[in-house]
């Protein structure tokens, strides 16, 4: 046998690894997971302690997720008027000067 064909093929790569490759390289990204954990478990002593804190974590996720979800709004809004605006009868496509 020659010694190219006792070599096997590489097999390819699964996306999700280059993924996760790419995440490991960058030293940031264990980090963006660490930090909430532990706000997380922090926030779970402190309700173990004096449960009516609950309630004001609830209120601000609520206010949080409200807000979050008019900016979503009015982002979807602005990209419907873009998309009508876009396909008007004699719209070339292009941007006008």
């Amino acid at each position: 046998m020659t010694e190219q064909q006792q070599q096997p093929t590489p097999l390819p790569t699964c996306p999700m690894a280059e993924m996760c490759q790419g995440m490991m390289d960058k030293p940031f990204s264990g980090v963006a997971l660490v930090v909430p954990g532990l706000l997380f478990i922090a926030l779970g002593i402190l309700v173990v302690i004096e449960p009516r804190i609950l309630a004001w974590i609830m209120a601000a996720a609520f206010i949080l997720l409200g807000a979050m979800m008019l900016m979503m709004a009015n982002f979807i809004r602005g990209i419907g008027t873009r998309f009508k605006a876009m396909h008007q009868p004699g719209n070339t496509g292009r941007p006008s000067a």
